[in-house]
């Protein structure tokens, strides 16, 4: 059903409501209404990397995995994937009369926000940095979730909107001030991409923006609305319309806070400040046809999902749910996900000389460390030592040791500091080699609320692990053998000296339920890394240089606007292949070769970057404007054709418009055309 056709049927079924009826329908938990034959309906679903929070789901790696995949493609089916999983536990549910929050077929889901800060505990749910990246990975996962039928599979929701990247712990009364240049350049990009997409809802973001709350915001909603053209509807962060009164002070009362995000624009509470809608209604806060506008939009989503009157997903059978082709899909992304950062040729490990095989580190048997935030139950899952146990089988002998706490100072209350260390030491010393499993996972970096890191909310005070893993990763190093570091994280994390004396390091990110046996795959051999970093990786006393944490300026932040050598720049990463590129150029289209001269089958990442010489605007550094992902077998070439759209070769000024200014100037390669990743890779990307 298109949108006409469902809006028509939407403002005839509002029309027979009472202003009270329509009013609680602007609820999250919207009640049923038994005399028109409307069922209840909960809002509130998750599917962030597969569908989250009501029972078996398929597991993707987190969204800043998939982002390191560089696969607009890939996202997009993942996308239909939780689609399609959601309609089958939609229909199972409602089939049972379970109409519960988690169980509906609106996901609040992509996090289109710029990782803009390495400290922001929620930035792995982002697609990392860039904004064209953010923008293209965005707008193929809101295709997959709704479809291209004329009925919707699901719902897409693009959040947060806008110019919300932490800090966590102010969120609830923070300001983000934002110039013109970096809310058209940066904050904003991604967010209109998708309303050009035709996602269907918008989420507002707890803080205010340039003295506005996101969730009453004139200026934001005449962007939204007016400029771009939006015509879906709009939802508050949870408990955000609250933060009105009880944080940012721009009301006084509940009633008030609703008046205000009503007459905003703000369609659904998610959260419970509309409860006192009848309030502001009898109050005069609010109108009759604001209300009446809001629940228009809201049941007009519902016809085109088909909730009012069924459609062709009402057979989207349970089984769909896990199903061999939604596992192998996630496992596919799994594999495009992880990220080598360093290999001195100790990989991939060869089984056939290995009797012992050391396994060491909290996030070495940690299910945690496997799913990220956000995430859906598997029925079953596989840690990294798992996978290596059930990859090598009874041929070679794998030794375990947890090594460390998390992040305590010891793993039994009773024990002396590093009581494991000594442990790991001796797994260490009878071992061929020492898979060393280190990181983070959403007790230490995530939402406020969600995480066990109080002291900063969910976000990092630092880039360093935590001590007692920098003592384990100390202690095993020093042991000598061959040790390959796997570091599951969503952020940027300096290994300090480690990553000096490890032979190898692979970034696995949070790699989905299932994702200890795509690692073993990868240090096996069986599979080669191809994943690129969708953020950038600094070293940790370059935090010091960047603008403050609450500072939104992009000054120093990001590939683009960096001064300083990374520990490791957006857009690297190592294959067990041995690529090389040649590339021409004809105006905006440019034809590049890529030759595996290696022995091994491999992807790639051909990245395009552009900088506008002689402009006084453009960033501080060539910016993406051009990728793809690309399957090159071991001894053959593959030819990548890329044409540049020409609004992606101007320029943002200072009042936020595009201009055109300089000369374009292209850079095609493995990455990005900058010192750190020549001197890393051994190449330089190619100027035409």
């Amino acid at each position: 059903m298109n949108r006409t056709e469902a809006r028509a049927k939407a403002e005839a079924l509002v029309g027979r409501m009472t202003v009270e009826e329509a009013a609680g329908q602007l609820r999250y938990d919207a009640p049923a209404i038994d005399r028109l034959g409307v069922p209840a309906y909960n809002w509130w679903n998750e599917a962030l990397h597969g569908v989250a929070r009501a029972g078996m789901a398929t597991s993707f790696p987190q969204a800043i995995g998939l982002a390191a995949a560089f696969d607009p493609e890939l996202v997009r089916r993942l996308g239909d994937v939780a689609a399609t999983e959601g309609r089958a536990k939609y229909n199972a549910a409602a089939a049972h009369g379970d109409r519960d929050i988690y169980k509906g077929l609106t996901f609040w889901s992509p996090n289109v926000n710029i990782f803009r800060d390495p400290r922001w505990g929620r930035g792995h749910e982002t697609y990392g940095e860039d904004p064209l990246l953010t923008a293209e990975l965005g707008v193929s996962y809101v295709k997959g979730l709704q479809g291209d039928g004329e009925t919707m599979k699901s719902a897409a929701c693009a959040k947060h909107f806008a110019v919300h990247s932490g800090p966590e712990g102010l969120r609830h009364r923070f300001n983000a001030v934002a110039t013109k240049k970096d809310m058209a350049e940066t904050y904003l990009p991604a967010f209109k991409a998708l309303v050009d997409a035709g996602v269907e809802a918008v989420m507002g973001a707890y803080n205010r923006t340039n003295g506005e709350p996101c969730c009453g915001s004139a200026s934001l909603q005449k962007i939204l609305r007016e400029e771009w053209g939006f015509q879906g509807h709009f939802v508050s962060d949870c408990w955000a319309i609250r933060d009105f009164h009880t944080g940012h002070m721009v009301t006084d009362t509940p009633e008030e806070s609703a008046a205000l995000a009503l007459e905003q624009g703000c369609d659904v509470n998610c959260g419970n400040t509309y409860l006192y809608m009848m309030k502001a209604y009898e109050k005069g806060l609010v109108t009759e046809a604001q209300i009446r506008r809001s629940a228009v939009r809201l049941f007009t989503c519902r016809y085109m999902l088909g909730l009012m009157e069924g459609s062709e997903f009402d057979a989207v059978p349970y089984e769909k749910v896990e199903c061999a082709e939604h596992l192998a899909a996630a496992r596919e992304a799994s594999e495009k996900a992880c990220v080598l950062l360093k290999n001195d040729g100790m990989l991939p490990l060869d089984a056939s000389k290995l009797r012992t095989l050391g396994v060491i580190g909290p996030n070495a048997d940690s299910r945690a460390a496997l799913i990220g935030n956000y995430h859906g139950t598997s029925s079953r899952y596989i840690t990294v030592l798992e996978g290596l146990q059930d990859a090598l089988g009874d041929g070679v002998r794998v030794m375990y040791s947890q090594g460390c706490h998390l992040f305590k100072d010891k793993d039994e209350n009773l024990s002396m500091a590093d009581d494991r260390i000594s442990e790991a030491l001796t797994v260490a010393e009878h071992s061929d080699a020492v898979v060393l499993v280190l990181g983070l996972d959403e007790t230490l970096e995530g939402e406020e609320g969600d995480t066990g890191n109080a002291a900063a909310s969910g976000d990092k005070l630092d880039l360093l692990l935590p001590a007692s893993q920098r003592r384990l990763m100390d202690a095993v190093l020093g042991v000598g053998k061959p040790t390959v570091i796997c570091l599951m994280a969503g952020s940027a994390i300096d290994l300090g000296n480690g990553a000096e004396q490890a032979n190898a390091i692979l970034l696995t990110w949070y790699p989905g339920a299932r994702g200890g046996r795509t690692v073993a795959d990868i240090l096996l051999g069986r599979v080669s890394p191809s994943g690129k970093l969708p953020v950038t990786f600094y070293h940790d006393d370059q935090l010091a240089k960047m603008p403050e944490f609450t500072d939104y300026s992009m000054a120093g932040r990001t590939y683009r606007y960096i001064e300083d050598k990374p520990l490791y720049p957006f857009g690297y990463g190592l294959t067990y292949g041995d690529c090389r590129i040649s590339a021409r150029r004809e105006g905006n289209h440019i034809e590049a070769e890529v030759v595996n001269e290696g022995s091994i089958d491999t992807d790639e990442v051909v990245q395009v970057y552009v900088q506008n010489e002689g402009s006084v605007h453009a960033p501080r550094n060539p910016r993406l404007c051009a990728f793809q992902r690309v399957h090159v077998p071991a001894g053959q070439a593959v030819r990548v054709a890329l044409d540049i759209p020409a609004e992606r070769l101007k320029v943002v000024d200072d009042e936020g418009r595009l201009v055109d200014e300089g000369t374009p100037v292209f850079y095609v390669g493995f990455g990005q055309p900058d010192a750190r990743t020549a001197e890393l890779t051994g190449r330089e990307s190619i100027r035409i």
